[in-house]
């Protein structure tokens, strides 16, 4: 039995290694992410990706040498660097993804699903005050919302004030404002919030603000609320669930850093009162997983598929949850190009 056993074991392992030698032989495989966390944040979150992606790679028959992670400037850079071959794989929100899918340079591979949220309300005043904090729920979601949130600076106050009182805010309102608005292809921080404003404002866009006495300033999510706490703009544009991912370090004094690596805002109460949501936007369909169109050897059926099947074993591990709770993603979902045909509709509509 012995002898037998030996033999067996033998024989699997090398089964074993002639399934590893018929293995593709990739040199390199580039992830990026776009800059909708802070690029330390992601980088670290992030750490253990590549070795997980490797070993599941090997697994889907890719021996792959090195998985890089690297940050895009802004959401545009990482969408060209993709349309350029020079990035494999890039997490691109849906309004990116819908200007560089019109020419099929990217293509999606995946979508993200997250915890649904404990408010899902149009009407901005139910979302303010610590007793309505926003909390995350069991169900899992293939939209979210952007918020137009009202900062702690004076006239942010006043525009508070009256989305509270259940009044509304007029054109004249907004327009006289500071607005801290993401990257023009940004889903939560422009697209979303420039079509709140087309229906509620007769057609009018983010770009009218400006026009109209206002001030528009382009910011990652990071320095957007770090300038509302600073008091130094009025309005910030961001996802639903971006007071909790700042929650901690509105709070922390300046120099100190929460257990996520954000630098401390200084501020002496919550973000929940501080930050008014003062409007809600249409749902937004989820984040993609998306490839670069411009390389055969991954643009090709067999090695989607294989990263397809990786990228969702490792999300549904304990490990893999931990690591892509940085973009708050849940799950993934295989996606097809058709699911984004909204999003490009959203981006005509803007433009």
């Amino acid at each position: 039995m012995k002898k037998l056993f030996a033999l067996v074991l033998a024989a699997l392992m090398l089964c074993s290694a002639a399934a590893l030698a018929d293995n593709i032989k990739m040199d390199k495989l580039t992830f990026e992410f776009v800059p909708s966390k802070d690029a330390d944040v992601i980088i670290t979150g992030t750490k253990n990706l590549p070795d997980l992606v490797k070993a599941e790679m090997a697994k889907q028959g890719y021996d792959i040498g090195e998985v890089e992670i690297t940050v895009g400037t802004k959401y545009e850079a990482t969408g060209e660097a993709m349309a350029a071959g020079a990035i494999d794989v890039g997490w691109l929100p849906g309004g990116t993804y819908a200007i560089f899918s019109q020419d099929k340079e990217v293509d999606v591979i995946l979508t993200a699903t997250r915890a649904g949220l404990s408010n899902d309300s149009t009407d901005p005043w139910t979302w303010n005050g610590d007793e309505n904090k926003t909390l995350p729920t069991d169900q899992q979601v293939t939209f979210y919302r952007s918020l137009i949130y009202a900062t702690p600076s004076e006239y942010g106050k006043q525009l508070a004030a009256k989305v509270n009182a259940h009044e509304a805010l007029t054109w004249e309102d907004l327009s006289k404002a500071t607005w801290a608005v993401a990257s023009t292809s940004s889903s939560a921080g422009y697209v979303y919030p420039t079509m709140w404003l087309m229906k509620n404002y007769d057609g009018r866009k983010l770009t009218d603000i400006q026009a109209d006495g206002g001030n528009l300033i382009q910011l990652g999510y990071g320095d957007a609320f770090a300038q509302a706490a600073a008091e130094q703009v009025d309005i910030v544009c961001c996802y639903a669930d971006g007071r909790r991912d700042y929650e901690a370090a509105w709070m922390l004094p300046i120099g100190e850093q929460d257990a996520t690596g954000k630098q401390g805002m200084g501020r002496s109460d919550s973000i929940w009162n501080e930050m008014n949501v003062i409007g809600v936007t249409e749902g937004i369909y989820n984040d993609t997983v998306a490839i670069t169109t411009a390389k055969p050897d991954v643009y090709n059926p067999q090695f989607i598929a294989a990263l397809q099947n990786s990228l969702i074993n490792i999300i549904n591990t304990d490990e893999g949850k931990e690591i892509f709770s940085v973009y708050s993603h849940t799950g993934y979902a295989v996606a097809t190009d058709s699911d984004y045909d909204g999003a490009r509709l959203a981006l005509t509509a803007v433009q």
